[in-house]
């Protein structure tokens, strides 16, 4: 379990700390399903990705790896790095 008791994070949670901490591309819609779609598409490069793991280190106490970052192309991807390090494995 991580430092604020969450065990889980969704695509939901990651787009809403995705938005808060890397901003938002005008001309793309994040409500919509965004799970596959890869983050250059998505108007995202590797600094926002980092912003965006440091936010998740801090709010929820696990650290991802920047050699692990490198393989997570799309939002589902590295929600499942995250769930994977929230879990222990």
């Amino acid at each position: 379990m991580s430092a604020n008791g969450v065990t889980a994070l969704s695509i939901d949670d990651f787009t809403h700390i995705l938005r808060e901490s890397a901003g938002e591309d005008e001309a793309v819609d994040l409500s919509g399903d965004i799970a596959d779609i890869l983050f250059t598409d998505l108007g995202y490069d590797s600094l926002a990705l980092l912003e965006v793991a440091g936010r998740i280190t801090r709010d929820y106490g696990v650290v991802i790896p920047d050699e692990d970052l490198d393989g997570a192309e799309t939002p589902r991807a590295f929600v499942d790095l995250v769930n994977s390090a929230l879990s222990g494995s």
